[in-house]
């Protein structure tokens, strides 16, 4: 157990800021049933009030990144303005070519270049409400793929794929990025049109230096070694962005850290080694995951504070320590390091680190004692509840 946080520690974890997901806050399940919560954000608005809580209690949260269409508003300054107001701001704009009957067959892989004009369309679209959003990021996942083989030629598709980013890429803006997410399956099973990072990191790579890769880290097959990912993008210069979750099976979009707290504090400790935690790389950390059974905003409360234990304990690993171990082939004498920092109980330093800052120490037991959501149930009634596709 460690009682105080060391100086250098204390200054990384000051800088750390970790976008939340306004789709989080929305109903959400499993491809069977779609679960209902009283409460539930009904407008765009609605979500940012509840993101601003996390970041309220947390100081972890400080910008919510949004979907469109499903947060479509008419006046997006109007919305930044709002989100300002409660002390946040508006970050990642991912795009939505997924559920559109057009894009059955793909979206900017389409062999129809009528569907992928719509598609590239979507995406300028979203560029225009960066420039409202004061956004730097338009995030690429494409659903695009295929169930058979034969159904598609994978060729004509990496074509496709390389001339759309190509348009999307060339209207973006001062100060906007084009960060392209991969997954290795899932909605389509026999392949997908970006399955892996080294199929974006290519892409990206094409288009120049304001495209970078999105790191999902529940979008790889069991026993990928995330960390080498992280570690090999960040020597690259090109990991744009993380979305964090966690995973058993599949992309389960699970609390991160849940399934597996020491494959995130590996997956820190390569983002403090490569240099990813300096403002200056531009690479930004967020959450994807959707809570079906868990209440909604300590979910998020939850997730953030698991990022923030695990990199603090990263930032703990002895590097001058480790670097001489593995330059004399200590092998026992290297793990018994990193291991120390993992095992090493940081919660109490970081609460009172909390307090210091003005922070609740215990953010989750101040949240439940803030009659939050008790208010939630009882106004928010009537109307639309936020989910999936709204």
């Amino acid at each position: 157990m460690t009682a105080t946080l060391p100086a250098a520690v204390q200054e990384q974890l000051a800088l750390q800021a970790i976008e939340v997901p306004s789709w989080a806050y929305g109903n959400s399940g499993t491809r069977f049933k779609v679960f209902a919560t009283p409460g539930t954000p009904r407008t765009p608005e609605e979500k940012i009030a509840d993101a601003a809580t996390v970041h309220a209690h947390t100081g972890l949260a400080p910008k919510v990144a949004l979907h469109i269409p499903w947060d479509e508003v008419d006046d997006y300054g109007a919305l930044r303005r709002y989100a300002e107001d409660l002390g946040v701001g508006l970050g990642t704009i991912n795009s939505n070519t997924f559920q559109d009957d057009a894009y059955k067959f793909g979206s900017l892989t389409n062999s129809d270049p009528a569907i992928r004009r719509q598609a590239v369309e979507h995406h300028v679209r979203c560029l225009e409400v960066m420039e409202q959003t004061g956004s730097q990021d338009l995030k690429i996942w494409l659903a695009d793929g295929s169930n058979y083989p034969g159904q598609a030629d994978l060729r004509s598709r990496q074509d496709h794929l390389a001339e759309s980013l190509r348009t999307i890429y060339d209207a973006l803006g001062d100060g906007q990025r084009l960060v392209l997410e991969y997954k290795f399956f899932e909605p389509a099973f026999y392949h997908t049109d970006v399955p892996d990072w080294g199929t974006a990191f290519v892409h990206t790579l094409a288009l120049g230096e304001k495209a970078a890769v999105c790191l999902d880290t529940g979008h790889h097959a069991p026993g990928t070694n995330i960390e080498f990912i992280v570690a090999q993008l960040l020597r690259l210069g090109k990991l744009g962005s993380f979305d964090f979750n966690s995973r058993f099976y599949a992309d389960d979009d699970l609390i991160v850290g849940a399934a597996d707290p020491f494959q995130l504090f590996r997956i820190m400790t390569e983002v403090v080694r490569g240099g990813g935690l300096d403002p200056a790389n531009g690479v930004v950390f967020m959450l994807d995951q959707c809570h079906n059974v868990e209440e909604k905003i300590p979910g998020q409360i939850r997730s953030v504070l698991n990022v923030q234990e695990m990199t603090a304990r990263a930032l703990l690993v002895d590097r001058d320590a480790l670097s001489a171990a593995q330059a004399a082939g200590d092998v026992l004498g290297a793990h018994a390091i990193l291991m120390d920092a993992f095992h090493t109980d940081i919660r109490p330093a970081l609460a009172a680190w909390r307090e210091e800052r003005g922070l609740p120490a215990d953010p989750l037991a101040a949240f439940f004692a803030s009659g939050y959501q008790e208010r939630l149930v009882e106004t928010r009634v009537g109307g639309t509840p936020a989910g999936w596709g709204a």
